[in-house]
C-alpha cells in the first residue's frame, strides 16, 4: 500500500479540554487488528482556512484519511464546507442522505436536520448505525461525527467495505527489549550504529522514569530485518554491560 493512513480530529472542544479525544487510540487498534498502521494524526480547531488547507494537502498526497467532528448543522461546524472547498466542488443536497434523515426523523427532519445532508458534490454515504445521519466520503477522505459511539462503527464499516484487500498485506512488525540501568544517553552510539546498518527500519527509544533508568529500545519494519536488527541490539546492549529482558 502506497497511501499513508491519517486522521484529523476537529473541534475547539478537544483543544480546550472540554472533551477528551477518544478517537486516536481507537483508530490505532482498529487498524492494527486489520494488519494496518496509522501514519499520522492532526488535531485541528474550528478554523475553516486551516481545516481546508489540511484537507487539500492530504487529498493531494492521496492519503487515506478519517476526519472526526464538525459535520453537524450548527454555525461552528465547518468540516462539510471545508471538504467541498478542498475538493474544489460545491456543496449539494445528497438525496440518499436526505432519505436516511427523513426515515429517522420524519417531518422534524425539516428545516434544520436536513442541512446535514449537504455534502460535497460526488460524495458517497457512510451509514450511521445510531441515528441514520450519514457521514460522507470523497477522495479517500472519510468524514464522520465526533461522537465515538457513532464514529467508531462508521470507521470500521469504511475499512471493511473499501479496504479489505489491504488487510494483513504489509510485512511490518514491531519488536523491542527493555534495557535496565542505562539511560538513553548510554545507548545513543549503539542506536546510531543500528540505524546505519538497517536504514529501511524505524528505531524507537522510550525511557521510563523509574529507579533502574529503564529504556525500551525497539525496531519497526519488515520481519526479517527487524529480527536481525534486534539480535544486533541485544548483542550490543550485552557488550555494553547492561541487563535486558525481551518484550
Amino acid at each position: 500500500m502506497n497511501s499513508s493512513i491519517g486522521i484529523y480530529i476537529i473541534g475547539d472542544e478537544i483543544l480546550s479540554g472540554k472533551r477528551q479525544d477518544a478517537h486516536l487510540h481507537f483508530v490505532i487498534q482498529a487498524l492494527k487488528k486489520r494488519g494496518l498502521q496509522l501514519n499520522w494524526a492532526n488535531y485541528l480547531g474550528d478554523i475553516p482556512n486551516q481545516i481546508t488547507a489540511s484537507l487539500k494537502a492530504s487529498m493531494a498526497r492521496g492519503d487515506i484519511v478519517f476526519s472526526f467532528g464538525g459535520i453537524g448543522a450548527t454555525p461552528d461546524d465547518f468540516t462539510r464546507q471545508c471538504a467541498a472547498e478542498a475538493a474544489e466542488v460545491p456543496l449539494e443536497r445528497h438525496l440518499g442522505a436526505v432519505a436516511e434523515i427523513e426515515a429517522q426523523y420524519g417531518e422534524s427532519a425539516y428545516p434544520k436536520r436536513v442541512l446535514m445532508a449537504n455534502f460535497p458534490k460526488g460524495a458517497a454515504l457512510i451509514p450511521n448505525p445510531v441515528n441514520r445521519v450519514a457521514g460522507f466520503s470523497i477522495h479517500q477522505h472519510y468524514f464522520v461525527p465526533g461522537f465515538p459511539q457513532m464514529a467508531h462503527p462508521m470507521v470500521e464499516w469504511v475499512l471493511d467495505t473499501y479496504y479489505q484487500s489491504l488487510f494483513h498485506q504489509q510485512d511490518y512488525v514491531e519488536a523491542s527489549i527493555l534495557v535496565m540501568d542505562a539511560g538513553e544517553s548510554k545507548l545513543i552510539d549503539l542506536m546510531n550504529h543500528i540505524l546505519h546498518q538497517y536504514p529501511a527500519l524505524k528505531l524507537f527509544s522510550l525511557p521510563k522514569l523509574d529507579d533502574r533508568r529503564t529504556t525500551e529500545v525497539g525496531m519497526k519494519g519488515p520481519e526479517n530485518l527487524v529480527n536481525a536488527a534486534m539480535q544486533d541490539i541485544k548483542q550490543g546492549v550485552s557488550a555494553l554491560g547492561f541487563p535486558w529482558v525481551e518484550l
